[in-house]
């Protein structure tokens, strides 16, 4: 299957590690994976905050240079909700085939043990738009819970929104940051070791509040837990 990765603004600029472990993993289950090197933002930032004519000529090229693929995989639920559920308010066809990364591990690829291993506790957060406008439901936890080793431990307040909200953090620091104290408190209630999240954009902004609380919980995009094969005890 020819998959073009959509690696999204914040992996490439800030996660790359991401984007990384989402080859590593769609190649480890036969996928020929290509990234065309020309994709920009998908346009949610400007779509939010009002600016619609630019968001639709992002939206457009988009479009063109994710054309012709069997599938595109993003690593973020928050830009497969944007190119799925809002690029048709701005009269623009979004591609076909555009899936969140786990959408498209379990529905298209069929599989949930992706041969991963990470003993470790881990705790899952859903963010906002993958839980809200994909309905990933419990797709996430399904391939955490195949992962050989690894110990997932349920989340105090799962469905509660972490307060990032892209644009919203900037516009309401205070809000934002008092959702986020309620996010980590339910988080270091686990006990886990790790906090796992579908979006960096989330696990950046829950993350820079333990670290300032020097909590010592690691924060893990989802793909780089199903790309782990940590060498098992003999």
């Amino acid at each position: 299957m020819r998959v073009a990765l959509f690696v999204t603004c914040v992996n490439d600029t800030l996660f790359p590690g991401t984007g990384r472990a989402t080859v590593r993993l769609l190649e480890r289950l036969g996928c020929t994976v290509e990234f065309p090197s020309a994709q920009t933002c998908c346009g949610q930032m400007h779509f939010n905050t009002g600016y619609r004519a630019d968001a639709e000529l992002l939206a457009r090229r988009v479009g063109e240079i994710f054309t012709g693929y069997d599938a595109v995989v993003m690593p973020s639920g928050s830009c497969a909700a944007m190119v799925r559920e809002w690029y048709p308010t701005l009269g623009v066809e979004p591609p076909s085939g555009v899936y969140e990364l786990s959408e498209f591990l379990v529905d298209v690829l069929g599989v949930v043990d992706v041969g991963a291993y990470f003993p470790h506790t881990v705790t899952y957060h859903p963010t906002c738009h993958s839980l809200r406008s994909l309905r990933v439901g419990t797709r996430p936890e399904k391939l955490l819970s195949a992962v050989r080793g690894l110990k997932l431990l349920p989340l105090g307040g799962a469905d509660e929104c972490c307060g990032f909200g892209g644009t919203f953090s900037v516009k309401n620091p205070a809000v934002s940051a008092a959702m986020c104290t309620d996010k980590v408190r339910n988080v270091l209630d686990t006990g886990a070791e790790v906090l796992c999240a579908a979006d960096n954009s989330c696990l950046m902004h829950i993350g820079g509040t333990m670290r300032r609380q020097r909590a010592g919980v690691r924060t893990m995009h989802l793909a780089q837990i199903l790309a782990s094969t940590e060498e098992e005890p003999a």
